[in-house]
């Protein structure tokens, strides 16, 4: 049963359900956690990404991406680009399934929420203003921090045994709350396509109450634009170890 597939899927699943699901505490009507703010968003994806490492790890997955842009950014770092094919759609698939479940988990909230867009920010990243080019930029760059960042704590040029034995679950969910209050302020901090992509399809194929558009012609910006950043820090990553 257990096996990377399984572990990227089952990791960026609990991901999804723990992320999206604050956001849906946050945004939805009546909820206990209604209007509670961005510093509640920001904390609980930290710690959800975390309990994704944990649940990747004990599923069979020794390498817990739960990203498609950190394993293109490995695999520009190393050469080795086989595990692209089985840990990016268990990746898409897991956070599909992770935003069915919250869609499921707040079911009686869809209905009495009037505004749409609130209902599809719960699922997909929204930008504060629509500038295609600033809104690529800032997911490339905060892709690239992440990138970088892990990296380092995975680094043995900084960490004498590598990861700090198991603080590196700790420390990468650290990271990544740090870049949603440093930088996830214009574009809602996707750095990760299947973060954005399965969801976003969960909205398009669910029935949910009142619900818009998915918004598709900006779904490339949260796709490419992590993309791009991790091959520039992979690249990056390769050239610091040469």
């Amino acid at each position: 049963m257990r096996s990377p597939f399984f572990g990227e899927f089952m990791g960026t699943l609990i991901l999804m359900l723990l992320g999206d699901g604050v956001v849906a505490g946050v945004l939805l009507k009546r909820s206990k956690a209604e209007n509670s703010g961005w510093l509640v968003i920001t904390t609980a994806w930290g710690f959800a990404v975390l309990c994704g490492i944990l649940v990747a790890n004990l599923c069979g997955s020794a390498d817990a991406h739960l990203n498609p842009a950190i394993t293109i950014a490995i695999a520009f770092q190393t050469g080795d680009f086989s595990k692209l094919a089985s840990y990016i759609p268990a990746q898409i698939a897991g956070a599909f399934l992770g935003a069915v479940l919250v869609w499921l988990f707040y079911l009686p909230h869809w209905k009495i929420t009037e505004d749409a867009e609130a209902k599809r920010g719960v699922f997909c990243t929204i930008p504060a203003i629509r500038n295609y080019p600033a809104n690529f930029f800032c997911e490339l760059a905060a892709t690239f921090v992440l990138v970088l960042v892990a990296g380092a704590i995975g680094s043995k040029l900084v960490f004498a045994n590598g990861a700090a034995l198991g603080f590196a679950p700790w420390l990468v969910g650290a990271l990544v709350w740090g870049i949603g209050l440093s930088l996830g302020g214009t574009t809602g901090y996707a750095i990760n396509p299947a973060r954005d992509f399965g969801p976003r399809l969960a909205h398009f194929v669910l029935p949910i109450a009142g619900k818009a558009g998915s918004d598709w012609s900006y779904a490339w910006v949260p796709i490419l634009g992590p993309a791009a950043g991790g091959i520039l820090a992979g690249l990056f990553l390769r050239f610091l170890a040469a």
